[in-house]
């Protein structure tokens, strides 16, 4: 398996080098390392935790046109290519397609702990001071405002209307991340959420007393 690991991050490795979405080869790394922590207190299928938290992005719905299956078809062939077992290659596909948040009010499928860890990991590394730099660098490169008061955030209601969107920052808390950790799946995933979302929190209210200094100061 130590092998295998190896081709795989030399073989992805160069595709997330230059990333500047927040979807980067250190976050890959991150919740890969995340993944490993929680799977060593929760258990599950160590190989599949490892192969699918490398390539839980190799083909992420928000940068190839919202094809939710398309990263199990191109993780399912890399693994091929390493002469990877047909049970583990079909475990790890049904991770990377359903690994992604689709939306307030959709109902996330992710029946496997295995799944459930590499989830918990991405959902974790979403959160927190470095969910935080990872929001900004997305919304920057996707030309979303920081915030527009005018702009209500949006409990989506299905993934299209989600993936389609037009939303700004700060919105995104509210569409999402604060959402993310009443939605994790492992007591392990709970606890480190506690304290990233906190952190979120926090950042919030100093943002909007900032944000509304001059009116709190003229009254």
């Amino acid at each position: 398996m130590k092998e295998t690991v190896e081709k795989i991050i030399e073989r992805i490795k160069g595709q997330f080098e230059d990333d500047v979405t927040g979807h980067d080869w250190h976050h890959i790394m991150r919740v890969y390392n995340v993944s490993c922590y929680i799977q060593e207190i929760e258990g599950g299928n160590r190989e599949v935790i490892e192969y699918a938290a490398l390539l839980h992005d190799i083909s992420d719905h928000k940068f190839n046109g919202g094809k939710l299956d398309e990263g199990g078809k191109v993780a399912s062939e890399i693994l091929k290519e390493f002469g990877v077992s047909q049970e583990i290659i079909a475990q790890v596909k049904y991770i990377v397609d359903n690994v992604s948040y689709k939306g307030a009010k959709t109902k996330a499928e992710m029946n496997s702990l295995e799944g459930q860890i590499v989830q918990d990991a991405d959902r974790l590394d979403a959160i927190g001071a470095i969910g935080i730099a990872r929001t900004f660098a997305y919304g920057g490169n996707r030309g979303q405002a920081i915030y527009s008061p005018e702009m209500k955030a949006t409990q989506h209601q299905t993934f299209e209307e989600y993936h389609h969107s037009n939303t700004n920052t700060i919105n995104h808390f509210y569409e999402k991340l604060l959402l993310l950790k009443d939605r994790m799946n492992t007591e392990t995933g709970k606890k480190l959420a506690e304290k990233r979302h906190q952190v979120m929190e926090e950042f919030l209210a100093n943002f909007f007393d900032e944000w509304n200094f001059n009116q709190s100061h003229n009254n």
